[in-house]
């Protein structure tokens, strides 16, 4: 075959690929990841998730499965089942099931028992786990289904039970949402946050399909999600930039990304973001500037509780009646500030190794640009000269010592 055919081929083929792994749902899609590195995305998660719900049920017979929820999130080795009890079967359940992350730093023991003490976590603003069991490799958990669905859900205007690609890839409207809302939602989701970190339980997976809408209220989802030591829907934002670097900085960012999906109904172009569209309040946009903008990533993320002052916030009123309980032990507590600790010491690390190969990459780039090149080429040619003149000027002295050496020879 024609060489420059296969080389326009190539290229185009790279095009192709550069604009798929640039979008942030695509990138994460199993079939992009099985064509890109099919030696680690070779495995069936869902027989393996199967094969573990299956011998969960020998020992819980009450459960029954009614059908495999295909795709509805985004995570690879994490599997939905909608569930109902065999003597209540109207009411229907979802089951996750999900394996360790490369963050798993716990012990087995502590592992099962945090995941154990999940049920017993009572919040105004935590999504309730009806039931939660792991083993030394994988963790299952059992909460109500909700037919409205996430956050996300009501702002793609999307059905829950559809697979994410189809929900949230193509939208066919992109509108955000009331002011009022926004400014609820955000409290909401803020006061929970404060609770888990005012607790020592690191969270870091804030993204919009992890907030359960329940009427007018925000309920967080999945906190096993830390305890498994899962990669964060934004973890290829954040690590690029070397001030986010602990698990509540990771919480204030992520925030960032929802505030701007809640009042853009899209997620931004690319991170930082240099100037934001038209917002229905300053108010929104300032927050968005604390979380998002170049300043802000490259000097810091605020607090929680700075957050929770600022005007968007601050005037917001929350009735609830429901006393926030999650009692963790000293021995756990313990345990789970180690974890947080290794797990933000590999993010440090792998924000060290980004930015050094950003630096090789621009001095590279630099180095082998046309304008560099010329500036060789001068300086090759100068050079050149410089050794020609020398040559000319050392060749007469040589010569004119010759002759003199030659006129002084004895005869």
């Amino acid at each position: 075959m024609d060489r420059e055919f296969i080389a326009e081929r190539q290229k185009g083929l790279q095009n192709y690929l550069n604009v798929i792994t640039t979008n942030h749902i695509l990138s994460n899609c199993e079939l992009v990841k099985k064509f890109l590195d099919p030696n680690n995305y070779s495995a069936n998660y869902t027989e393996i998730a199967l094969q573990q719900v299956s011998m969960f049920f020998r020992s819980e017979p009450k459960w029954e499965v009614v059908e495999p929820l295909k795709d509805i999130g985004w995570r690879i080795r994490k599997k939905y089942f909608l569930m109902k009890i065999k003597n209540q079967p109207k009411e229907r359940l979802v089951l996750s099931w999900a394996d360790l992350g490369p963050d798993k730093y716990l012990s087995d023991k502590d592992f099962q028992c945090l995941i154990k003490l999940l049920p017993s976590c009572l919040h105004p603003y935590i999504y309730r786990v009806t039931f939660a069991t792991a083993n030394e490799s994988s963790a299952l958990l059992i909460r109500m289904f909700n037919e409205k669905g996430t956050l996300k859900d009501l702002i793609y205007k999307a059905k829950p039970k559809d697979p994410f690609l189809k929900k949230y890839c193509n939208p066919k409207k992109i509108q955000g949402l009331e002011l009022q809302q926004i400014k609820t939602y955000g409290r909401q989701i803020l006061e929970v946050l404060k609770f888990l970190h005012d607790k020592g339980f690191p969270y870091g997976h804030l993204h919009a399909s992890n907030v359960m809408l329940d009427g007018d209220t925000c309920r967080l989802l999945d906190l096993e999600n830390s305890l498994l030591g899962l990669p964060s829907f934004y973890r290829s934002y954040f690590s690029q930039f070397r001030k986010i670097n602990t698990l509540e900085s990771v919480d204030v960012h992520c925030f960032g990304h929802l505030l701007y999906e809640m009042t853009y109904g899209r997620p931004p172009d690319s991170v930082p973001v240099d100037s934001f569209p038209p917002a229905p309040s300053m108010a929104v946009v300032a927050v968005l500037e604390s979380t998002l903008s170049c300043e802000a990533c490259k000097n810091g993320m605020p607090t929680v509780s700075r957050l929770l002052q600022m005007p968007l916030f601050s005037d917001v009123l929350l009735t609830t009646s429901e006393k926030p309980q999650f009692k963790i032990p000293t021995k756990l507590k313990e345990a789970l500030r180690i974890a947080k600790e290794c797990t933000e010491k590999r993010l440090m690390e792998e924000q060290k190794q980004i930015h050094q190969h950003r630096r090789l990459t621009r001095a590279q780039s630099h180095h082998g640009s046309e304008e560099e090149r010329k500036k060789r080429k001068i300086l090759a040619r100068k050079k050149s000269k410089r050794s020609a003149v020398e040559n000319s000027d050392e060749h007469p002295a040589k010569y004119s010592n010759s002759n003199n050496s030659v006129e002084h020879a004895p005869f």
